[in-house]
């Protein structure tokens, strides 16, 4: 037990220090990009003494690390100021009133990828070469070919147009509804799961039928267990390990904003945010979505690592 937590904190050390490193990126970044919040507060036809004046006023003509001192600790207090594409909106109350969004959408999402994951897997590996298996490997290639967009519109087309079963662009807020809510955003969890699953599916099958050839099974099978036996007692531990790896990086696509997904079916989360963010040239706000971003990319990650260290010793060592 000692030695598991002295991996995870090494893992969340690990994390905190890239999450740093990815802060101190984006807002070098920022910095050198050319205008600055004053310019696009002002417009191009300001003139040079209301420009300095603001720039005064905001603390942009401060040294490169006293800036990102006062702006690191703005985003960790969480007083992040007012945005400028938004009619000087408090950016914090603009990312709380989207992240629930956002989260309920990749979660429904992620549980959407698991239960078609679960569910078909147990099929495909009954034999390599089977009916099942080459029906669900034919099946797959289906929605991992398919752009996320056009599987939207698809479902548009198809559940909102044909069969009615909601309302293109009719969002219902969580906060207004949260049944009906949760009901529009299942098809664009849908949409976004398909080719997610899809390639978990693929990517599992390959390493359950390459752990299937490995000597401890064949004794496994000396032993009397049945095929479906030696795969939950055997073959599962060891096959899961790149499978998590891949559903990390799933989950943190998910949780980062499914940008397309979105704009697609009008539903105001961060990764619609983040676009009209960037569309606004609203620097404050664009940094502080990228910061979160990366921390949801990092989180993810890091989370699967602890969970594979968890699972196989060996990663621990």
């Amino acid at each position: 037990m000692r030695y598991g937590l002295g991996f995870i904190g090494r893992r969340l050390c690990g994390a905190l220090l890239t999450l740093a490193l990815v802060s101190l990126a984006v807002f070098a970044a920022f910095t050198r990009i050319p205008g600055d919040s004053a310019m696009a507060l002002r417009g191009i036809e300001a003139s040079g003494e209301q420009l300095a004046a603001l720039q005064e006023e905001l603390g942009l003509r401060r040294s490169f690390w006293e800036q990102y001192r006062s702006w690191l600790g703005k985003l960790l207090s969480g007083r992040l100021g007012n945005s400028i594409g938004f009619q000087g909106a408090s950016i914090s109350a603009l990312i709380l009133d989207r992240l629930p969004v956002t989260l309920c959408l990749a979660g429904l999402s992620l549980v959407c990828v698991l239960l078609i994951a679960g569910a078909l897997i147990p099929l495909a590996i009954q034999k390599e070469g089977s009916p099942a298996d080459r029906i669900i490997n034919t099946l797959t290639a289906f929605p991992i070919s398919l752009p996320a967009f056009f599987l939207g519109i698809l479902f548009i087309w198809v559940f909102g147009i044909l069969f009615k079963c909601f309302t293109p662009g009719a969002y219902v807020g969580y906060q207004e509804d949260f049944s009906a809510f949760l009901a529009y955003l299942s098809f664009p969890a849908l949409a976004v799961a398909l080719p997610n699953a899809a390639i978990l599916i693929k990517f599992l099958r390959a390493s359950i039928f390459k752990e299937f050839s490995a000597g401890y099974v064949r004794t496994a099978y000396s032993k009397g267990n049945s095929r479906f036996r030696a795969f939950y007692r055997h073959v599962l531990k060891n096959a899961a390990v790149p499978g998590i790896t891949l559903l990390g990086m799933i989950a943190a696509e998910l949780f980062s904003g499914s940008m397309v997904i979105e704009q697609v079916f009008a539903i105001p989360g961060i990764g619609r945010l983040l676009i009209a963010g960037v569309a606004a040239r609203d620097y404050p706000l664009v940094e502080t979505l990228a910061v979160y971003i990366a921390a949801a990319v990092i989180l993810a990650n890091a989370l699967a690592d602890m969970l594979i260290g968890l699972i196989d010793p060996r990663i621990r060592r």
